[in-house]
């Protein structure tokens, strides 16, 4: 165990020399901030809407940003020390390939727990100071529902981003797939879904078309996010398909953390394999 941790703190040391911990929090903050005071300009009015509403906006948000920022934090974690030479040096130390993997995994998940944390934290406390009249007690409760979600969501694409790490051999290549990943769950599967559901007519199980969500760890985490304020009852287009889900928040709660562990459990099964 002093083996992950001495790891992970390399690498989150290495976040904060690289600026990744700060940028990301800045990013996280100012994009909260915006939305909690701009997100109803649409509407003709500006200011602080309300809380379901920040979170159902900040959640829509959330699946294009925090997937891409967990993939390019992470997706040359293994490669990246392979083509510096650095990766064999490290494993001549007494120091398995599994506490380098989980030592880098908890690294980097703590960079982007951390600055979810500290970003999302901070828009939250400017908002109950600035906003007046607003429920601080349920706005507290929403955004360490929504930063929790987040932090899950993100790990979830860390541990895909080490998934391509551990099977490719050049960055380039990694880059590229990792770049993939992002397209095909934040903008493919939906569309792909969406066609399943057209051209199948009505024939397919109806009972077996809400679990394909589960297929995509975006639908879970925005089902999370948007579910639990309006009971399904503002779903559209395919995550509609949610409503009928036979399971509440802690099934989704779960669904994100399988989607964590068994991607990086895939890694570790392969790094374990890997001829270097």
């Amino acid at each position: 165990m002093n083996s992950i941790w001495t790891i992970a703190r390399k690498e989150l040391a290495d976040s904060l020399r690289n600026r990744w911990l700060i940028a990301i929090s800045i990013v996280f903050a100012t994009l909260a901030l915006g939305i909690a005071w701009f997100g109803a300009a649409a509407s003709g009015t500006v200011g602080y809407a309300s809380t379901p509403a920040t979170i159902a906006s900040l959640a829509s948000l959330g699946i294009f940003l925090i997937p891409l920022i967990a993939l390019l934090l992470a997706y040359d974690a293994i490669v990246g020390e392979e083509e510096g030479g650095t990766l064999l040096l490290l494993l001549t130390y007494p120091l398995s390939r599994g506490q380098l993997l989980f030592g880098k995994f908890l690294g980097h998940s703590l960079t982007l727990a951390l600055a979810t944390v500290i970003g999302f934290g901070v828009a939250g406390i400017a908002i109950a100071v600035l906003v007046d009249d607003v429920a601080v007690g349920t706005l507290a409760a929403a955004l360490l529902r929504f930063i929790l979600s987040t932090i899950l969501l993100g790990w979830g694409f860390i541990a895909l981003a080490y998934l391509v790490s551990v099977r490719v051999s050049e960055k380039p290549l990694a880059a590229g797939l990792a770049l993939a990943i992002w397209f095909f769950f934040v903008l493919i599967f939906d569309l792909m879904l969406l066609g399943l559901l057209v051209a199948s007519e009505g024939k397919l199980n109806p009972d077996l078309l809400p679990w394909l969500l589960l297929l995509n760890p975006t639908d879970v985490y925005r089902l999370l996010n948007i579910v639990v304020f309006e009971g399904g009852s503002q779903l559209t287009g395919v995550l509609s398909l949610g409503s009928d889900l036979p399971m509440g928040p802690a099934g989704l709660w779960a669904a994100l953390v399988i989607w964590f562990v068994l991607p990086l459990a895939a890694a570790w099964a392969l790094f374990r394999n890997r001829r270097i």
